[in-house]
């Protein structure tokens, strides 16, 4: 289904588009950050951390590492300032480089199995599966968080895995 390669590439590719979103987030004005602009998560603030606790639960999943620090229905405030996320999604950046570094084929294998805290049941999917998920959940939220900076006139950085830096 995937390949370590697969999870090399969008680790890195995590990394790339994260790093950018840090470097605008250290030079915007807090109140455009937390207002409310009708996303799911409310505003571009929530959606980082809520982006930061679920990389935070998937990774432990796979490396044995420590989980979120707050439980999931304090998801949106699992850093209180944007100086602290950017610390924090820079040492999470790097937890996931570190785990996608590691992986051979044979991890990739099997079934992954968790208690899920909102379905309120233990759940057994597809290693390969989960990993995707970690991937696609970081894309897809950072594609609202790209929308609401966008919407300010603000231009993050090109998303396009062709043009992402060697």
């Amino acid at each position: 289904m995937i390949s370590p390669e697969y999870c090399r590439t969008m680790a890195r590719y995590n990394a790339w588009q994260n790093d950018g979103l840090r470097k605008m987030v250290s030079e915007m004005p807090l109140e455009d950050l937390t207002k409310d602009r009708g996303a799911f998560f409310g505003s571009i603030f929530a959606t980082l951390n809520h982006l930061l606790w679920g990389d935070t639960l998937w990774i432990s999943r796979f490396d044995g590492g420590a989980g979120p620090a707050v439980p999931a229905v304090e998801h949106r405030e699992i850093t209180p300032t944007p100086a602290v996320w950017a610390a924090e999604r820079f040492q999470m950046d790097a937890r996931i480089t570190l785990w996608a570094a590691s992986v051979n084929a044979i991890d990739l294998v099997g079934d992954l199995t968790w208690f899920s805290d909102a379905a309120q049941r233990e759940i057994t999917k597809p290693k390969a599966l989960c990993v995707m998920q970690l991937f696609n959940h970081q894309t897809h939220h950072r594609g609202q968080i790209h929308a609401m900076l966008t919407s300010l006139g603000l231009k993050p950085n090109d998303t396009d895995l062709p043009f992402m830096p060697e």
